[in-house]
Parts: structure tokens; sequence; C-alpha cells
């Protein structure tokens, strides 16, 4: 029972967690594209935030950090 009740505890706040983690990410992929845009603005052709390597799926960072070299 004690088992079944801490599994219970994790699945209730598990969708907490996901949306804080979401509203991270999001927060600070907007910052990675204003820079992006920043950097690249004198490149012709160049599209802010455009896929480079056309796969047609979109995988989340596997880290913590978005970009830990910029």
């Amino acid at each position: 029972a004690l088992k079944e009740e801490k599994y219970a505890a994790r699945r209730a706040i598990l969708p907490i967690l996901q949306a804080e983690e979401d509203e991270r990410f999001v927060s600070e992929w907007n910052k990675y594209l204003d820079y992006e845009a920043d950097v690249m603005k004198d490149v012709p052709g160049w599209k802010v935030g455009e896929n480079v390597y056309n796969s047609g799926r979109w995988m989340p960072p596997a880290t913590g950090e978005l970009r830990p070299d910029v």
C-alpha cells in the first residue's frame, strides 16, 4: 500500500514538473533565438530558428542545458 501511495503521488506531481520544465525550455529557447538573430543578422538568406538538418523530427535537448556553448 505504501508503494502504491508513493507511485500515486509521483503520478500526481509529474504534470506540474513537466509544465515547469517546458516553461523553462521555452524561455531559454527564446533567448537563444534572439541571440541567433543578432549574430546572424548580416548573413543573407539566414532564417532564425530554421532547422538546418531537415530531419522532420523535433527532439528535446538531451541535457539539462539548452546550449552550453552559447
